[in-house]
Order: C-alpha cells, then structure tokens, then sequence
C-alpha cells in the first residue's frame, strides 16, 4: 500500500511540474505548447472559462474517445484518468496564479520563458511517467489510436499533436481572425521536449530516481 501512495505522490508532482512548465511556455507570449494549443485559444475567446477548465474539458473529450476505441480494451482502472485530469487542470489555473506577474517584453526574455517551459515540461513528463502508474488523457487516446491502428506509439503521437495544431489555428483564426494563443513558440516547444526529455533520462534518469523513492517508501 504504501509503495503504491508514494507512486501516485510522484505521479501527482509530474503532473504538477507539466502544468508549470505548459503555463511558463504560455506566458512567453510566443504560443503554447501543441496539445494546449486549443484549451488556451478557447479560454481567450470563452472568457469565463479559465485555461485549467478548457484544458479538463479536451481531456474528457479524449477520455470518452478513448473509451469509443477500445471498448472493452478499456479497462477499469482507467477511469482513473477522470481524477488525474481533474487534478492537472487544477494545476494548470494554480500555476496561472502563481505566475500571474510573469509578462516578458523583449524577446531574449520571452525566448527565455520558452526554453524554461520546455526543460521543465520535459522534467514533467519523465517525472509523471516513471512511477508506471496512470496515463493521462493526452497521452491516453495516443495510445488508443495506436493500439487500435497498430502504429507506433511516437508516430501516432506526432500526428495527434499536428492535428490539434491545425484545429487550435483554424479555431483561432474563427474566433479571432488571425493566430492567437498560437506561434513559434507552439513549433519550438513541439520540437524541444521530446528531445529534453530524452536528454534528462540520459543524464539525470528521473525514471530510476522515482523507482528508488517508491523502494525506500515500501
């Protein structure tokens, strides 16, 4: 029991850090990151809907896609992603507060909130992975679509995140006739984390970090 609280505490912190690092590559004001690419543009544009509650109503979208997939595939034990989604988008308004004085005018400064947002989302995402407890809903219908179409994971991964680009512009350019929400900052961090997150296994294995955590907890 115990070693299962203390895996779901670092699943629980990854997620947190993913919110961290997500709102530190927003607030750079160059775009956010691809599969907050549509949460953020309808937050803009539905203002009484703050950024954590678009983003919690895309990640029951793909909960409900997910469970359409695989049907009977789709075991129990994942409805669990219902909580880890209410929690992250809870982490998502929780960082927009904390970072709230956070407005970067020059572009070094701004370049400089990219690049943290994305070794930080990196650090996330191999924080909330390692525990090998839960997916969360993002990464959940990639595997859906995978295990349904049986293709690899990565490339399925890239055309899921390509496709929420597409709809995020096209939603972007409805709403506000131009890209908002959306930039460089949008290709740059889909580009950078996946390889920051293969550079901290290499260097600083959170993977391995975790597991000694969860060994020392049991």
């Amino acid at each position: 029991m115990r070693n299962y609280v203390y895996r779901y505490l670092i699943f629980i912190l990854g997620l947190f850090i993913n919110s961290f690092g997500i709102v530190l590559i927003t607030k750079s004001n160059l775009g956010t990151s691809p599969i907050s690419g549509s949460p953020f543009v309808y937050s803009l544009y539905f203002t009484h809907l703050s950024f954590g509650m678009t983003t919690f109503i895309m990640n029951m979208i793909f909960v409900v896609l997910q469970v359409l997939l695989l049907r009977k595939d789709f075991h129990p034990i994942q409805y669990l992603q219902i909580a880890a989604n209410f929690v992250f988008s809870a982490f998502i308004d929780i960082s927009m507060f904390i970072l709230a004085p956070l407005d970067p005018a020059t572009i070094p400064a701004r370049a400089a909130s990219l690049l943290a947002g994305c070794l930080v989302l990196a650090a996330g995402i191999s924080t909330e992975i390692s525990p090998e407890v839960l997916v969360v809903p993002g990464e959940g219908i990639v595997r859906a679509i995978s295990m349904v179409t049986h293709v690899e994971f990565g490339r399925v991964k890239v055309w899921v995140d390509t496709v929420l680009m597409i709809f995020a512009a096209i939603s972007s350019y409805i709403f506000f006739g131009g890209l908002n929400g959306l930039g460089v900052g949008t290709i740059t961090s889909a580009v950078l984390v996946g390889r920051f997150v293969r550079l901290l296994d290499s260097r600083l294995p959170l993977s391995n970090l975790a597991r000694q955590l969860v060994r020392s907890g049991s």
